[in-house]
């Protein structure tokens, strides 16, 4: 089985500040670091890390080879990125003493995409593997219904959100994932709940709280309590919960013992600096001590 992650792919540059600027304030950064990021790359490196066969699809510029180069190195199937000439997507991060963090992002490349290319990649994916899917690249809803066709297992992580894109995809999702803000955002959208949306799985994170799972075929509600850790850095926390849910999916794992696994992935993500370069890998989340 396999992973096929339609996922931005950005170059991360990181700035640690004293606290948030204010509107109008001049703010000296105390350090300065650049590294692989975009949500899709997290997700793909995540779902790697957790030892899932990770696919990514998706787009770079002349100034992100080396990004790819990364993704292989971490262990992603680059076959399905494209080379081509729009600027590479980035972002612009940061991150104050407590880890809360502030993104501008420029998509770049990342919405570039075609629906040949989209189609091509997916073509080689078998009945049952997973389609992944976010909010930072373009040809979402193609490829949702593409995958529906295929049979693939259609997941969207809801971010950056956006409504309408959000319920591009629904009729073909097997499962969503929100953060509690997104939730709220999505059904005063729609005026509904996002777990009556008829999506087989729909998995909320709450943060420090944890996540929430509701099965939108038995109505059951489960929780997944967070691990206690001081965090430090947040950036792709969430990125990283979502690809080790459908890594341990993919391997057959129940859903609340996917969601666990997941938290102890993001329970650890949050203790370091950066983005998809300090992603746990399966063996330090099951060895991590909390």
């Amino acid at each position: 089985m396999a992973i096929w992650n339609l996922g931005s792919i950005n170059i991360d540059m990181v700035y640690a500040l004293p606290h948030m600027p204010e509107p109008g304030e001049t703010l000296a950064a105390t350090s300065f670091d650049q590294g692989l990021g975009g949500k899709g790359a997290n997700m793909s490196v995540a779902a790697a890390r957790a030892g899932a066969h990770a696919c990514h699809i998706g787009a770079v510029g002349p100034q992100g080879t080396w990004t790819v180069d990364r993704l292989t190195e971490y262990g992603v199937d680059t076959r399905h990125i494209a080379r081509i000439e729009a600027p590479t997507g980035h972002a612009i991060i940061a991150v104050d003493p407590a880890g809360e963090n502030q993104i501008i992002l420029f998509p770049g490349a990342n919405r570039a995409l075609t629906e040949a290319q989209v189609g091509q990649a997916l073509s080689a994916a078998n009945a049952g593997d997973i389609l992944l899917l976010q909010n930072e690249t373009n040809m979402q809803a193609e490829a949702a219904r593409i995958g529906r066709q295929l049979g693939l297992r259609v997941a969207y992580a809801a971010a950056p959100f956006d409504s309408d894109a959000v319920q591009a995809v629904l009729p073909d999702l097997d499962l969503l994932f929100l953060n509690e803000i997104e939730a709220a955002q999505l059904e005063q959208a729609t005026g509904t709940l996002p777990q009556n949306m008829g999506v087989k799985d729909v998995i909320v994170t709450l943060g420090a709280k944890g996540a929430r799972h509701y099965d939108g075929q038995t109505g059951v509600v489960t929780d997944v309590p967070a691990l206690k850790v001081v965090p430090v850095d947040t950036t792709g926390a969430g990125d990283t919960f979502t690809g080790y849910v459908l890594a341990a999916l993919d391997r057959g794992m129940p859903m609340v013992q996917a969601m666990g696994l997941a938290s102890r992935a993001g329970a650890l993500m949050v203790t370091r600096h950066g983005a998809a370069d300090v992603i746990p890998d399966l063996k330090e989340v099951q060895n991590a001590k909390f």
